[in-house]
């Protein structure tokens, strides 16, 4: 599958814990993240990933387009919910591209651990979720 990470700036860490506590079920995936999100990533965990442009410089558009592509089959935005964020309307497409075509997304740490077990016991078979989308 491919999978989205992306983080505000509060949640960059979280994520990167996450992805430490998952980094087995992620390394069977093909990962990409935003900018400064996908290097922390890529240093502290040493997950293999594409990175795309920081979130406020175009990269929140960047996985939007590869949602919109049906090339993007998962989500883990964690976002700061108490943080108002300059670039808001490209969180608001982004979260509205991943309902238009049946993305799965994950804003929390909660959701996430869900899907990505979920992902490893087989529990959903996604590649009927991409044939929906198509």
């Amino acid at each position: 599958m491919k999978i989205a990470l992306i983080a505000h700036d509060h949640k960059k860490d979280s994520l990167v814990e996450f992805a430490i506590a998952y980094k087995e079920i992620l390394k069977q995936h093909t990962l990409y993240a935003t900018g400064t999100t996908g290097q922390r990533i890529q240093d502290e965990v040493g997950l293999d990933i594409t990175r795309f442009r920081s979130g406020p410089l175009g990269g929140d558009q960047q996985i939007g387009a590869m949602i919109a592509n049906n090339e993007m089959d998962m989500v883990i935005f964690f976002r700061d919910p108490l943080t108002a964020q300059p670039h808001e309307p490209d969180v608001t497409a982004l979260v509205r591209l991943c309902d238009v075509y049946h993305i799965p997304l994950a804003t929390n740490m909660g959701t996430a651990e869900i899907l990505l077990k979920g992902l490893e016991k087989g529990f959903v078979d996604w590649r009927l979720i991409a044939e929906r989308r198509q």
